[in-house]
């Protein structure tokens, strides 16, 4: 029998990724948990004067794009944004990769930084891989955006079904 005609009975290792509910959900979760750990860098680095960013690209995106609001509103908008971008870019991998791995993981990142180096720090005036500040922006974003993609393809790797573990697995291994 052919695996779409599997996956139309229904079976669930068989069903494609961006199909199973519980699979998209455990992208989004993962998304989160890979945001958390890039975020404590970047306010580690950015804190300790070790980033060449002036703040936070969360902050300063809000900032940039709300006006002046009170640090407490920024931040708190800021994280927002963050971590809603981070759990949607998980949802984005899950969705589209067969096979979650540090490799895959590491590809992913540095897609999404070319997407913040190229779009988003242009936007806030910064440039081109924030050259308009200082080369080593360009760096430390790729660096953020490496931490993120290989934390985000290791953890989901633990529970893509292209890694062995199907998703009535999952479903056992979540209880």
């Amino acid at each position: 029998m052919t695996e779409h005609a599997t996956a139309r009975r229904g079976r669930p290792d068989q069903v494609p990724p961006w199909r199973d509910r519980r699979w998209v959900a455990t992208g989004v979760g993962w998304g989160v948990a890979a945001t958390v750990v890039m975020t404590a860098v970047m306010f580690a680095g950015v804190t300790t004067g070790v980033a060449p960013m002036p703040k936070p690209i969360p902050i300063a995106l809000v900032a940039h794009t709300l006006g002046k609001l009170p640090m407490p509103a920024l931040l708190g908008l800021g994280l927002a944004a963050h971590f809603g971008y981070g759990g949607a870019g998980g949802l984005v991998f899950a969705t589209l990769t067969r096979r979650a791995n540090l490799v895959s993981g590491a590809a992913y990142g540095v897609v999404l930084w070319l997407l913040i180096d190229l779009v988003w720090l242009p936007y806030l005036g910064w440039g081109v891989f924030g050259t308009a500040i200082t080369p080593a922006i360009g760096g430390a974003t790729l660096l953020l955006h490496l931490i993120y993609g290989t934390t985000l393809g290791g953890l989901l790797g633990r529970f893509h079904p292209g890694r062995g573990r199907t998703t009535a697995g999952m479903k056992e291994a979540t209880r």
